[in-house]
This record gives structure tokens, sequence and C-alpha cells, in this order.
């Protein structure tokens, strides 16, 4: 039996319409209550001291490859999706059992 994927996305978000952290930790709280809500594991792991700029990263884990997949693209549709601008998307599949 297979130990499962990681999958890893890494995403830079522009917010034009923030003029300050505040403003932008409300879109950050939004964000990450709804990718939590898909299973997923996120941080802001860059540009915590800028106001319309964060990195923030994510994991999630499935079962199957086909399954992961799926999960990831339906995190960079909702990321794309918002108020803000989804900048560079960087992704990688771990696999445990290599």
């Amino acid at each position: 039996m297979g130990a499962g994927y990681v999958g890893i996305l890494s995403a830079e978000l522009h917010f034009p319409a923030s003029h300050s952290l505040k403003e932008k930790r409300h879109f950050l709280r939004s964000a990450r209550q709804r990718l939590k809500n898909m299973g997923a594991a996120v941080a802001e792991v860059d540009h915590h001291d800028v106001w319309q700029r964060s990195r923030v990263t994510l994991a999630l884990v499935a079962r199957e490859h086909r399954e992961l997949e799926r999960l990831l693209d339906e995190a960079e549709r909702y990321l794309a999706s918002q108020e803000w601008e989804l900048g560079p998307v960087d992704r990688q599949v771990v696999d445990p059992d290599e």
C-alpha cells in the first residue's frame, strides 16, 4: 500500500485595493479559511510587511495522484477567481515512496 501524495502550491498574490496591512490581512484570512475548508494547510510565507503583496504556500494530501491534482487545480482556480490578482504559481507533487 502506498503512502499517498503531498501537493504543494505556492502563489504570489497582489491586492491592488489594499491600503493597509489590516486590509491585506482581511483578504488573507478569507483565503486561508476557504483553502482550509478544502483540506489545505496554509501559511503566508513572504511579504509580511507589504500592504499589497503576499506569497502563500499550501499543502494538500491525497491517496491518489489524480485526486491530488484535482485538489490543487481547485485551490488554484479559487485563488485566480478572487478580487486580488494571482501572480506566479509553483506546484509540486511529492511521492513519499520515492
